[in-house]
């Protein structure tokens, strides 16, 4: 399967820490609340949902979670976007970000398609 020594975990961990200092920023500075507890949420989330992967049962259950990793990615992406449009975030400062969200997504999505051709067989 996969271990917390892997590329992704390792990225989506780091991700996480600049997630959680943008949200530190929004709140401190910005005084945003709402928009930067959902960007938390999903941001964190990327790399929970691959811990837990790396304690699946199954392949299933590693494809499971692997994919809900994506989707919180997607997520991600969304609420950066907003906080940039809206101008809580300068577009400097999205497009720095953005380009770890990319990154992480390209690596979790090439996961899922190797993990489902490995199931077929």
């Amino acid at each position: 399967m996969f271990n917390n020594k892997s590329i992704a975990f390792d990225k989506s961990y780091a991700f996480a820490i600049r997630i959680v200092k943008c949200c530190q920023y929004l709140q401190t500075e910005k005084k945003e609340y709402i928009l930067s507890k959902q960007l938390l949420r999903c941001g964190t989330s990327i790399g929970a949902n691959l811990a837990e992967a790396d304690g699946a049962i199954s392949n299933a259950d590693f494809s499971a979670k692997v994919s809900i990793s994506y989707k919180e990615c997607q997520e991600t992406k969304y609420w950066l976007n907003l906080l940039k449009d809206t101008n809580y975030i300068t577009k400097q400062d999205f497009e720095s970000i953005n380009i770890d969200t990319e990154e992480i997504s390209k690596i979790l999505f090439s996961i899922l398609k190797t993990t489902r051709i490995n199931n077929e067989k």
